[in-house]
């Protein structure tokens, strides 16, 4: 993505192109091509470094990316395996599981970003009544 925006920066710079024919060539948004445009106008002196990546503010994560990839590995195994009563795993199970695996406490909703991520979606079991007769249900 950075490549994206050095190159748009260039081609702004160069004047050539609108900010649509540039979208479309490096294959952006409108709007980010605008706000490219906006970081050259408000820090001219930096050039195209007003273009580059900055690193990420705030507090650093706590589970490295090897440890975030390797979880997801883990979850496709049974949670009976994983020392859980059922097969189910649950926010907070798989927060337990990081903390014994990793040493690493952490709330639910930070775990659930990675299965998220890896496509997994929430699991909500079937309900049916337990006095289900599926002959009268047949039946009728």
């Amino acid at each position: 993505m950075e490549e994206r925006r050095l190159e748009g920066g260039r081609l702004l710079r160069a004047g050539r192109l609108t900010h649509a024919a540039i979208a479309q060539r490096l294959g952006v948004s409108l709007r980010a091509v605008r706000r490219w445009t906006k970081h050259l106008r408000d820090h001219p002196s930096s050039g195209l470094k007003a273009l580059h990546r900055r690193p990420r503010s705030g507090r650093p994560p706590q589970l490295s990316t090897a440890q975030w990839y390797s979880t997801p590995a883990i979850l496709r195994k049974d949670a009976l395996k994983a020392g859980f009563e059922t097969d189910r795993w649950t926010l907070r199970r798989i927060r337990d599981l990081i903390r014994r695996q990793f040493a690493v406490a952490s709330q639910p909703n930070y775990v659930a970003a990675r299965p998220r991520a890896s496509g997994w979606s929430p699991r909500v079991p079937a309900v049916r009544a337990t006095e289900r007769d599926g002959e009268m249900i047949r039946a009728w």
